[in-house]
């Protein structure tokens, strides 16, 4: 059995092990481009528009997981029904079935042999190749993490407090918009942070339904594809400074809340 001491030197050294394996490949990575291939790929206007096209489908995508996800949260958190099990499970199936899969099966829904997608051809829709498309996908694997970090959240608010703010006359929507969702704040804000996160990498479901137009990952793979490793790295790492920059100044937005939240 491990003394104390012999435990802790295990511990480093399957930290320094971990953090090599992750480390290591990024550093190279963001070494790896010349400064004279990141400023040509920062003035080409493909590059840039698949970067600002990444940013405003995950932005989109945010916004629609905050709007449908939060209710849905507090329902799972808040209420104990048959079935609840069931939707936990169908929330995280995003998670765990391969992104292809995920673009094959909108597709499948969204194609003319599904009423479904005949109903989207009829009101103009369309699918397949579009921003529209693109962030169906970002969505379908982006709001789980939203969904299981707010319902956290709002389990961690002691329902005794809605009671009594409702027993003094406030009603159910004044005491989640004053007492829940402010207390809740702090998951919400993460689980915005993680869609987004989610939403901005995503590439296999997406390649799938909208090669075109091109997101970042899917003009960084085409790069790759066409060109080999060296062109394809300035995109790359202009998308990683560009998803280290949203993470940043979403964390700092969540500390700011955070603050505020417990100042009063």
């Amino acid at each position: 059995m491990l003394n104390k001491g012999a435990f802790f030197w295990v511990s480093v050294v399957s930290a320094i092990i971990v953090l090599a394996f992750l480390a290591l490949p990024m550093i190279s990575m963001m070494t790896a481009p010349a400064p004279s291939a990141i400023r040509e790929a920062l003035a080409d206007k493909l590059v840039t528009d698949s970067v600002l096209l990444s940013l405003y489908t995950a932005g989109i995508t945010s916004l629609i997981c905050l709007v449908v996800g939060t209710p849905f949260a507090y329902l799972l958190a808040r209420k104990e029904f048959p079935g609840k099990r069931l939707l936990l499970s169908i929330v995280d199936i995003p998670i765990v079935i391969p992104h292809p899969v995920v673009g094959i099966a909108i597709l499948g829904v969204t194609g003319r042999n599904h009423w479904f997608g005949r109903l989207l051809i009829e009101l103009g829709i369309r699918v397949m190749g579009s921003k529209v498309g693109i962030i169906a996908v970002m969505v379908f694997v982006a709001i789980p993490f939203f969904i299981n970090a707010a319902r956290e959240g709002f389990a961690s608010v002691s329902p005794r407090l809605e009671n009594i703010s409702m027993s003094l006359g406030a009603s159910k929507l004044t005491t989640f918009r004053k007492i829940t969702l402010p207390l809740a704040w702090r998951s919400i804000l993460a689980g915005l942070i993680m869609s987004a996160a989610r939403a901005l990498s995503e590439f296999g479901a997406v390649v799938v339904v909208a090669y075109h137009p091109m997101i970042a990952p899917v003009l960084m793979y085409e790069r790759y594809e066409a060109y080999g490793l060296k062109y394809s790295q300035p995109v790359a790492f202009i998308l990683v400074v560009v998803s280290l920059l949203v993470f940043i100044a979403l964390r700092f937005a969540t500390a700011g809340q955070s603050a505020r939240v417990e100042e009063r």
